[in-house]
């Protein structure tokens, strides 16, 4: 998505009734799982977590093909600019790569899923091993090709539709002017799936509520514990990765991390209260030209680190993946987890800082690694909503460090209204305010 395009979104007005709406559904799901176990374990009950499952799964392939052709079409503006796009996308490998190893690393350390008492449906996981057997990794190569366009997005294999909007995204970006009106009918498509979303979204209560019902009733009140475990895991994962990983970087520029994230903590109430970083996007941009960033670094790093530059996604990827592998009993290999790796950073291109985005391709990068993870999807939904705001909190935080990175790699970061921001010797509310004594 654009940085226009983002800008002109207006931030939901109802995003903090359905915060409490899903916070209390979960309460009350898991409420009846304890004192109603029967009743919760119901095929309705487990209709409602699927049936909301099913809505997000459908809109999954277009989604990512507009989010990632987007993203690839627009670098355009990197070519202008030139070195700037290149630094910028060299950075977001790293730091992403660091985010996912970090997910990795600390989901094989405390293994929050390990005792998890529930195991999948039989029936539901039988259908996925077979195939998965009989498939050799030449095949799973050649699977990824697909044979038709239309028949990746009719099936739904995820693989297969990166593949092709990974192709298609160059080939716009090719065609330069004469494919500008493709561009933008392709963004728009991309916001008239994520309106999808929005709406699907107002039925999150109702899934939460059967899904975490549902969960607890069937594995007893032992799996609050474990999901609880899954939260707090990934919390702390996140603040390890703001605190070390972008605290060494700021440290490298000449910034420290917890000043910038004082003087971004407006920004950051904005996304904690609406669960999308992308709310917060223009006031952030504003903030880093006032630290010192270069408008056009500012206007290229941050839209484009929207889709290439999801350091909360990336944890929640892999934390959760490995989660659901030891709950389901799953015990992955190194080169799985290599695997889950190389997948996710993929899949996580596909989420773009709007709520349930980041569940969207928790699913995607289950469906890719092994089939018989996919079942066990439906154990986190209940608790998806406690990490989404997680999520976009350090997306958020890791673009405007990003900024400010490549700014001070290309020579385009003025060190004094840095040092004057993040000491508060500036007004942040006006952009022209001189440096004032202390």
């Amino acid at each position: 998505m654009t940085a226009a395009a983002i800008a002109e979104a207006p931030p939901r007005k109802n995003a903090h009734s359905l915060y409490l709406q899903v916070l209390a559904a979960i309460v009350l799901g898991a409420l009846l799982g304890v004192y109603f176990p029967d009743i919760a374990q119901s095929p309705w009950m487990e209709a409602m977590g699927k049936g909301f499952v099913n809505l997000i799964k459908m809109v999954i392939a277009p989604i990512i093909f507009c989010t990632i052709v987007s993203g690839i079409a627009h670098l355009e503006s990197a070519a202008k600019v030139g070195r700037v796009g290149i630094k910028a996308l060299v950075y977001f490998e790293v730091v992403s790569t660091v985010a996912l190893a970090l997910g990795l690393l600390v989901g094989n350390v405390l293994r929050p899923g390990e005792g998890f008492s529930g195991k999948a449906d039989p029936a539901a996981v039988a259908k996925y091993l077979e195939p998965a057997a009989q498939r050799t990794p030449v095949e799973f190569v050649l699977g990824v090709i697909p044979d038709s366009v239309i028949g990746a997005f009719a099936k739904g294999d995820i693989l297969q539709v990166l593949l092709f909007s990974i192709l298609f995204g160059f080939a716009l970006m090719a065609l330069g002017e004469r494919g500008r009106a493709l561009r933008g009918f392709i963004d728009e498509a991309g916001h008239a799936m994520f309106g999808v979303i929005a709406i699907v979204m107002k039925a999150a209560p109702i899934g939460a509520f059967g899904a975490m019902g549902y969960t607890v009733g069937k594995y007893g009140s032992v799996a609050l514990w474990s999901l609880a475990w899954l939260v707090g895991s990934f919390y702390l994962t996140s603040i390890l990765f703001v605190v070390v990983a972008l605290g060494l970087a700021a440290r490298i520029v000449g910034f420290d991390i917890l000043r910038f994230l004082a003087y971004i903590r407006d920004e950051l109430l904005i996304v904690l209260g609406t669960s999308s970083s992308e709310s917060a996007l223009p006031q952030l941009m504003e903030k880093l030209e006032r630290l010192g960033c270069s408008k056009s670094v500012v206007g290229l790093v941050v839209p484009t680190g929207y889709s290439f530059n999801l350091d909360g996604t990336n944890i929640y990827m892999t934390l959760t993946s490995l989660f659901i592998a030891q709950a389901l009993g799953v015990e992955l290999t190194a080169s799985q987890q290599f695997v889950i790796l190389t997948v996710a950073m993929l899949t996580s291109k596909g989420a773009s800082g709007v709520t349930g985005a980041g569940f969207i391709t928790l699913g995607a990068t289950l469906s890719s690694i092994d089939p018989r993870l996919a079942p066990g999807i439906g154990i986190v939904i209940g608790v998806d909503k406690f990490m989404s705001e997680c999520r976009a909190l350090t997306n958020i935080c890791g673009n405007g460090v990003a900024a400010i990175v490549v700014a001070w790699w290309e020579k385009e970061l003025d060190h004094d209204k840095l040092a004057a921001g993040l000491s508060r010797r500036v007004d942040p509310s006006n952009v022209e305010t001189a440096i004032t004594t202390e």
